[in-house]
């Protein structure tokens, strides 16, 4: 009998900074798939991308990769375009796998999900930090019930820089500031390791350059501080911030506090990659997870082997909109207004 021989997948690429070439890279090297397109208004990112996919068309826009009839398409586009290029092209029949945020808020979200829903398309989001080595410890040892009942989360997530790209400081671009580009993986996290409880935001406050962020305008938040609580009372501390003075590179964690103990996930040395998460015993603590870990495209590898077996709607994306909700109320405790941002079929 010969052996069972999977079929390639055709993927294309709309999006090709340094995230969508990242994951381009990774995904053609697992041996599953094929680049058969790329699409980036950028004649630079394009060229950046030919040693790797020296056989894919080269495009600009979304329709022209279609006619390549990919299975998939990853989208790692400015924010403002992830929802509609997503629905656009489950529409066309394709699975998709998208940079964070899917949609600016939950409307939009919801809307990409019942677009799979409706499509019976494969569709995740690259909420990456779950799928660090420290992040299934927290997840093993909150799971376990050695730290009892909880009393207390903290989460925060400060980048001494900020972005890069204009766009993400447009409110009507990026859907948000710091919240949204940081936040989103801190709530995520949060409802994941938490087992998607309910959450509602008791108080919060943003911030631009130290002032309350304008009601009219296209200014962003540059920090964030919210208190959210579950129905059982739980309190979770959110921060977040970009550009603030942390004296290193990046300040992440994630840590959770019981009547048994407590557990925490840190980055090491200001690292944006490195974590270590460690059991908390009073005054001590050990070691369950610490590097080396190369799990940045982790969660496109976990997406794309589904989709080689099955690329069928996965009810778990609609956990999208729930993050997506969390982040509304956030927003909306602090008094900034968002809504539907544009049309959606």
């Amino acid at each position: 009998m010969m052996p069972f021989s999977r079929k390639r997948l055709r993927l294309a690429f709309l999006g090709l900074g340094w995230i969508g070439r990242d994951r381009m890279e990774r995904l053609s090297a697992s041996g599953l798939a094929d680049v058969v397109a790329l699409a980036d208004s950028d004649q630079n990112a394009l060229a950046a991308c030919q040693a790797t996919a020296r056989h894919a068309t080269q495009a600009q826009a979304l329709e022209d990769i279609f006619t390549e009839r990919p299975d998939a398409v990853v989208i790692a586009t400015p924010s403002a375009g992830h929802a509609e290029q997503a629905i656009r092209t489950l529409e066309a029949g394709m699975a998709v796998f998208c940079q964070k945020p899917l949609g600016r808020t939950a409307g939009e979200t919801a809307a990409v999900v019942d677009a799979a829903r409706r499509a019976d398309k494969l569709l995740a989001v690259d909420l990456s930090y779950r799928h660090t080595e420290a992040a299934r410890a927290l997840q093993r040892e909150i799971s376990s019930g050695r730290l009892g009942e909880l009393s207390f989360v903290d989460l925060c997530f400060h980048n001494s820089y900020g972005p890069d790209k204009e766009w993400f400081y447009d409110r009507h671009r990026a859907g948000g500031g710091c919240l949204t580009d940081l936040g989103t993986h801190l709530v995520d996290l949060a409802l994941w390791l938490l087992d998607w409880p309910e959450m509602k935001c008791t108080s919060a406050q943003v911030r631009h350059r130290g002032s309350r962020v304008p009601i009219e305008g296209s200014a962003v938040e540059d920090f964030a501080l919210a208190t959210l609580e579950t129905p059982s009372g739980l309190p979770i501390r959110l921060s977040c911030s970009w550009k603030l003075p942390a004296g290193q590179d990046a300040e992440i964690s994630a840590s959770f506090y019981g009547a048994g103990g407590g557990v925490s996930m840190r980055n090491l040395g200001g690292s944006f990659y490195d974590f270590e998460t460690r059991r908390l015993n009073g005054c001590t603590s050990e070691i369950l997870a610490s590097p080396p870990d190369d799990w940045s495209g982790r969660a496109a590898m976990a997406w794309l082997d589904r989709l080689a077996h099955d690329s069928g709607f996965d009810p778990a994306c609609g956990r999208l909109i729930d993050v997506a909700a969390v982040l509304d109320d956030i927003y909306a405790s602090a008094g900034v207004l968002r809504g539907p941002l544009f049309h959606l079929p």
